[in-house]
């Protein structure tokens, strides 16, 4: 056949998917829409495919096209497609919190198909809010692609606040390892991203127009494609800027400051046994102790060493003799770990939080105490309600909500901003923004977590992924260290410094970089979404109303 046989062939079949995709109805419809939402995983880490985004966003404005009907009927049809394209999507990106069902199987292996099944399906109903309010300003031509985004891109942001928020995954997170283009979250942050990802990646769309021919369309010599050249002007400025970020940011170091992360990679299944108390210890003073080459013979060669979160299964403060065998093995350097702490009010009772403590000697001179807790793990939400079916939290013991400031200072270090586990994957959130407080500006982000739930699984390298981003947002280093990975030294430009994979036990020894000149998120932080998103809805209500204009033109009687 010749290549022009070949080139018709190839445009007849990409002019007949989009159409076989809006006809499709029933279990057809569904089944598209769940793959689809599917592929889009594989943008996420580890895969890190960033263009895989772009089959679910596609195929969202087909199915969206093919949302047949008028008024409420043509909404739930949208709402329909929308939930089984999240429930696909979060299906493929969150199958491994089934993990964390399996530690103490016998107690909640009966909650595997919550975890696997049951989170996706709820969280799928933002989507489907969100397909639902896009078929809301829809009209036809290229201009529909932001009506997608206003109405995905308000949904995402709904998900990471409502019911204290979840915004893991956000259809952004396809930038975070996207090389330079990442770099755009020193600007907008992760909800910005969410509404770029869905311009540029449902934009290929547009070039195929599938769309049943009786409603009027805009003619395309006189009105382009602005979807299109709009995604290309964003990707061109995006990699344009990152570029330039990543050239002249320079990576410095505070001056006198060694570290040493530490990483056990200890059995989830051990690390709340008391009776492991003492064999725990030994292990993170043998492994801090470790020599790494003539320049790193132990802890005497380093001022500041970091374990993970939830260090020991017993409160440290409680145990004298391990403060002494820490204080004899680290020798003078400052320790920062992991570990519950427990504030007695006077009459047997307190409360005990999720903790950062920070040990000098056989001393623990500071601490913060987690401020975002996690639902399902460290508290039961609704517990009126679902503790009388057998419901409980995974982490044991009853944790306590810090209360700021969201601050921690530790002797020879700058001011840190510390995030414990799933507070890394709030944007915005980091650094403390408050006009009537205000505070100076933090210079490292620690993050402290336990990924052990979860084994060798996509979720640890996800979390990594949203840590990492939040430095770029911040401008700010990150010091991560888990208890079975990923631990890191990044820059505040995201260049991952020195690092330990998943499922490895050692030490990172580095320098601790300088922070970055403050970002425009860092000063703005979540402000800069409603106006990036105020001016999405404005274009996609104007398209909308330029499409009545023309059905009024159309259906005036002619004389």
């Amino acid at each position: 056949m010749s290549l022009e046989g070949e080139t018709t062939r190839l445009l007849a079949t990409l002019q007949s998917l989009p159409l076989r995709i809006i006809l499709a109805d029933g279990g057809a419809r569904r089944a598209i829409a769940f793959i689809a939402g599917a592929t889009g995983a594989l943008a996420l880490a580890p895969f890190d495919v960033f263009p895989a985004m772009a089959v679910p966003l596609c195929v969202a404005i087909w199915l969206i096209d093919g949302a047949s009907g008028v008024g409420v009927t043509a909404l739930r049809s949208a709402a329909s497609a929308g939930w089984w394209l999240g429930f696909g999507y979060f299906v493929a990106g969150l199958w491994w919190l089934g993990a964390a069902m399996l530690v103490e199987a016998d107690q909640f292996a009966w909650a595997l198909p919550l975890a696997v099944l049951g989170l996706p399906a709820g969280l799928a109903v933002f989507t489907a809010l969100g397909f639902a309010a896009a078929r809301a300003l829809w009209s036809p031509g290229p201009l529909r692609v932001f009506a997608l985004a206003a109405g995905l891109g308000g949904a995402e942001w709904l998900r990471g606040h409502i019911l204290s928020g979840f915004p893991w995954n956000d259809v952004g997170m396809a930038f975070a390892s996207a090389g330079p283009l990442t770099q755009t979250a020193s600007l907008i942050g992760l909800h910005g991203l969410d509404l770029v990802a869905i311009l540029i990646f449902a934009s290929p769309a547009t070039l195929i127009d599938g769309r049943p021919t009786s409603a009027p369309t805009p003619t395309p010599g006189r009105d382009g494609n602005p979807a299109l050249w709009t995604a290309i002007i964003l990707i061109g400025l995006m990699a344009l800027f990152g570029a330039l970020r990543l050239a002249t940011g320079r990576t410095d170091y505070v001056s006198g400051v060694k570290l040493r992360l530490m990483q056990p990679n200890l059995p989830q299944d051990a690390k709340f046994n008391p009776q492991n108390g003492p064999a725990i210890l030994d292990r993170y003073l043998t492994l801090t102790n470790r020599a790494t080459g003539p320049e790193r013979r132990g802890a005497a060669d380093v001022t500041h060493v970091i374990w993970p979160e939830s260090a020991f299964p017993y409160i440290l403060s409680r145990q004298p003799e391990a403060l002494s065998a820490i204080a004899q093995t680290l020798q003078g350097a400052i320790l920062l770990t992991g570990a519950a702490r427990v504030v007695e009010d006077g009459d047997g009772g307190g409360k005990i939080f999720n903790s950062i403590e920070v040990v000098h000697g056989d001393q623990i001179v500071a601490a913060f105490d987690k401020m975002h807790l996690v639902p399902f793990g460290e508290y039961l939400p609704l517990e009126k309600y679902l503790s009388p079916f057998g419901l409980t939290q995974l982490v044991p013991g009853t944790w306590d909500q810090g209360d700021g400031p969201r601050e921690l200072s530790a002797p020879g270090l700058p001011l840190m901003a510390p995030l414990i586990c799933y507070e890394a994957i709030f944007p915005g959130r980091a650094t403390e923004r408050d006009p009537a407080r205000p505070r100076p500006r933090p210079r490292l982000l620690l993050n402290v977590t336990n990924d052990g739930w979860f084994g060798l699984t996509s979720g640890p390298y996800q979390h990594f992924a949203q840590a990492r981003l939040r430095a770029i947002e911040e401008g700010l280093p990150l010091i991560r260290v888990a208890n079975t990975g990923v631990s890191a030294i990044v820059d505040p430009y995201g260049r991952v410094l020195a690092s330990l994979p998943l499922g490895v036990e050692g030490v990172i020894d580095g320098r601790l970089p300088q922070p970055a000149s403050a970002t425009l998120f860092s000063r703005w932080g979540d402000r800069i979404f409603p106006a990036l998103w105020t001016l999405t809805l404005l274009i996609a209500a104007a398209a909308r109303a330029q499409l009545a204009a023309r059905w009024s033109v159309q259906r005036k009687p002619k004389h």
